[in-house]
């Protein structure tokens, strides 16, 4: 067959795909912890996630979270922190341990033959990390120079205020790290949590790569013959407390040339039936480069340099957040053209060429993520943790597909009232 290299490929809109999640394995090693794998990979590579109920929400002192999962493989029985180190450097693998809101991960980067060695060692730190008594000092000693350094930010100052207006300041969600807390750090703190939150009894361990029948052996060869201790983990309740004062503005640095805008509300999670359309609107309205936020305030007005919106869906609540940075003399004009856009919103239906623009950026997003073993292993994580399966992706796909701009409307008449808005100005 002859291609006539003059006439162009049909293009098609992203729109127009179909979009398939690769399905995920389940099983039960033999001591009955739970593994969800998949093969999707095709270089000799893996990723492997345990992840455990040891986030803030969890913890009893504040920045104990973060200083467990900060040194969690800084030593056990029988490796010190730099033979951790050595080990991981020695076969090419990275560990990294984070501690979020809801849960902390620890993932592994490994090529998939060095598994039977690495994998004995990261079982020696889920169970038998020791804190060390200088690892702790240095930590806490870095964590205050970082902090200090931090809150000459406005930036990171206003991340942390606007997070305290929304949740309240002593809701995990809204809590933050201050001096006092880490000063007040001891490894006997670090001990009780990593002994109840780390517990493997409670992990779920997710793998993705070139994996095959061969990893899981290898996985439960290490953790499924560890004898489990029962532990039940007190979830808690915790009430949310936003400030009653919707302004709030701090003089953070008397000759800073900047301000840092941060506004926003209160919005349900990924379990809420208006949480799937607020992506497709959001995005419109300042979720990627082309939005209502960016032409106006960047394009067209010259205000900042980037503005964006996002949602922050947790597992007991979430938010909505427009952040951005403007030079000091128009940190109002920016506020007031950032309302401007959600009233247009709110009046005004999006024409039928932006919304298939914003769909179809949003969807070709998708097809990004559903390219690579990891990216696939985040979306089925992303759905486990919240208790979904394939059809909460699949519901996804169809709404971004067939919301309408009278639907949108209504969503933002809904949820973009400027009086369910708080809005924080650092400088």
């Amino acid at each position: 067959m002859t291609i006539d290299r003059k006439i162009h490929p049909a293009i098609h809109d992203a729109v127009e795909f179909e979009y398939k999640l690769p399905p995920i394995q389940q099983e039960k090693l033999d001591n009955g912890l739970p593994l969800y794998w998949l093969d999707a990979g095709v270089q000799d590579v893996v990723q492997i996630d345990w992840v455990f109920p040891a986030g803030l929400w969890y913890e009893q002192k504040p920045s104990v979270a973060h200083a467990t999962a900060g040194l969690l493989k800084n030593g056990t029985s029988k490796y010190t922190a730099q033979q951790i180190d050595e080990a991981l450097e020695f076969y090419g693998a990275q560990l990294k341990v984070n501690a979020g809101n809801d849960y902390a991960t620890i993932t592994l980067y490994s090529l998939t033959k060095h598994l039977p060695k690495l994998l004995p060692m990261v079982r020696e730190i889920i169970t038998d990390a020791i804190f060390p008594e200088a690892e702790v000092e240095i930590h806490k000693h870095n964590a205050l120079q970082k902090l200090l350094v931090n809150l000459r930010q406005c930036e990171f100052v206003a991340n942390q205020q606007i997070d305290a207006m929304l949740f309240g300041a002593t809701h995990p969600y809204g809590r933050y790290s201050q001096k006092e807390n880490i000063e007040a750090i001891r490894r006997e703190d670090l001990l009780i949590f990593y002994r109840l939150h780390y517990n493997l009894a409670n992990v779920r361990i997710f793998m993705a790569g070139k994996t095959s029948e061969t990893e899981v052996k290898c996985v439960n060869e290490f953790f499924g013959k560890v004898t489990l201790e029962k532990s039940s983990i007190d979830k808690g309740h915790f009430a949310i407390k936003t400030t009653e004062t919707k302004i709030h503005k701090i003089d953070n640095d008397p000759n800073g040339v900047q301000g840092a805008i941060r506004i926003g509300r209160l919005f349900p999670n990924r379990q809420h039936p208006d949480y799937s359309p607020m992506v497709v609107l959001n995005t419109l309205f300042g979720g990627y480069f082309g939005s209502r936020l960016m032409s106006n305030i960047r394009e067209e007005k010259g205000f900042t340099y980037g503005i964006y919106s996002s949602l922050s869906p947790e597992i007991s609540g979430g938010s909505l957040i427009i952040h951005t940075e403007t030079g000091r003399a128009v940190v109002d004009d920016a506020i007031k053209e950032i309302y401007h856009e959600m009233e247009v919103l709110r009046n005004e239906p999006a024409s039928e060429d932006e919304l298939l623009l914003v769909k179809n950026y949003l969807l070709g997003g998708l097809l990004g993520d559903l390219d690579g073993p990891f990216s696939i292993l985040q979306r089925w994580r992303t759905l486990i943790l919240n208790g979904f399966d394939e059809t909460y992706f699949n519901n996804n796909i169809n709404i971004y597909k067939t919301v309408t701009a009278k639907e949108l409307q209504l969503l933002a008449q809904k949820y973009f009232d400027r009086d369910t808005f708080c809005e924080v100005v650092v400088i």
